[in-house]
């Protein structure tokens, strides 16, 4: 893949993972470092539970997507951190088993008005399970490189 940069996100454009499959010690491991309620550490109670089962942290399944669409290669040139996330919906609950993948499209992409060697983006994760269901979403900023001949004519 070609390195991208600011100036190469447009509005509308979309880039998908490939599927990763998430295993019940994955989850429990997850969960007892970060997210240690029941329903994700402890399979008898877990099937008491509303969701009939051990299920993954919100937090491990928002890890998740990101490593996805990390893993594309998209943002591996340019990624400056990110100041934070605008939104975020856990619709299904991630199963183990369940093998996801991410889209991602990109909602904007502006030039940084202080900082002419980088930009901000704004990018929204759709994560989808094996069955096509939409597990979650979310809106991401994220502060890109400007391509280094932009940033330098600026």
């Amino acid at each position: 893949m070609t390195d991208l940069y600011l100036e190469d996100f447009k509005p509308g454009d979309r880039f998908e993972s490939r599927g990763r499959t998430v295993s019940e010690a994955e989850i429990i491991d997850f969960a007892l470092r970060f997210d240690p309620q029941p329903f994700h550490i402890d399979v008898e109670a877990a099937k008491r539970s509303p969701y009939g089962g051990i299920i993954a942290s919100g937090f491990h399944t928002m890890a998740m997507a990101f490593r996805l669409a990390w893993d594309t290669g998209v943002l591996s040139a340019c990624s400056l951190g990110s100041p934070g996330i605008d939104e975020v919906r856990w619709l299904k609950p991630v199963r183990p088993g369940d093998t996801l993948r991410t889209v991602v499209e990109i909602v904007d992409a502006r030039p940084s008005a202080s900082k002419p060697d980088r930009g901000v983006c704004r990018f929204r994760y759709d994560v989808f399970n094996q069955n096509d269901e939409q597990v979650m979403t979310m809106t991401a900023v994220q502060i890109v490189a400007r391509r280094p001949r932009a940033a330098a004519a600026s």
